[in-house]
């Protein structure tokens, strides 16, 4: 089973690019999509219809907002956490198949300023309750872009970055409380080394100079471990400032 995570960072406009190119492709089972700034209405039906489709948008229109594509129908999609400070702004889809949760988040952004930080803790420890809530019941695949880059090898700078949004000691403290509640970072599965990022700045030809972050990722129970055959991150697909993260399960 291939599943694929992508913040496309608009998707209306990475529509307009090579997002049906994209997507003939990889042909995954799975796609998780963050950042789409849309209601399904605002966007064109163009994608296989051997695709359903799933979404949670934002209040506020051209925010946020996430969407599932799947070619297997899931028993059952839930949209948000059910807590409503966190439900305004479309950033959780949860697809439950046979044999476990698909969750897919879009974590809030502490801004530059840090002026979210706080929430952003409070969502961390709010989601991660939600998870193993769900985890009681059968194992959990989560994925999506985390707004954090956990170890200095998750970014090119860490040194100047430290303190910085993305990177402060409150948000890597976060992931770290995922860790040792049992979910598995499955691309640190395959590859230790550093160098490897999902997000780039528009600024200044980062991307070309692989000046980036990794910000994106898939979380697995440690039950599902056995399974997992892959993970890893597509640099080359263009058409938002993230790249694509993809998984595959046995």
């Amino acid at each position: 089973m291939k599943l694929i995570s992508w913040n496309v960072n608009g998707l209306r406009a990475v529509l307009k690019k090579n997002f049906l190119e994209f997507l003939e492709a990889e042909q995954p089972d799975v796609l998780c999509l963050q950042e789409t700034k849309c209601h399904p209405d605002q966007v064109e039906q163009l994608w296989p219809a051997s695709y359903t489709t799933y979404w949670n948008s934002a209040e506020k229109k051209g925010y946020s907002g996430t969407a599932i594509f799947t070619r297997t129908r899931p028993l059952k999609v839930t949209p948000h956490l059910n807590i409503a400070e966190h439900d305004r702004e479309g950033r959780v889809l949860t697809a439950e198949f046979e044999d476990f949760f698909l969750v897919n988040v879009y974590t809030p952004n502490s801004k530059r300023e840090l002026t979210r930080l706080p929430y952003r803790q409070q969502w961390d420890r709010d989601f991660l309750a939600y998870l193993k809530k769900l985890e009681k019941k059968k194992p959990v695949v989560w994925c999506g872009d985390l707004n954090v880059a956990h170890t200095e090898i998750d970014l090119a700078n860490p040194k100047a970055n430290v303190g910085n949004h993305g990177f402060t000691p409150e948000e890597r403290a976060g992931f770290d409380a995922f860790v040792a509640a049992g979910f598995v970072d499955t691309f640190r599965e395959f590859e230790k080394g550093g160098g490897h990022y999902t997000w780039w700045s528009p600024m200044s030809g980062a991307r070309a100079r692989n000046i980036g972050w990794r910000l994106d990722y898939f979380l697995i129970s440690a039950a599902l471990k056995p399974r997992l055959k892959r993970a890893a991150i597509l640099p080359k697909v263009l058409g938002s400032d993230h790249c694509p993260v993809v998984m595959e399960l046995k």
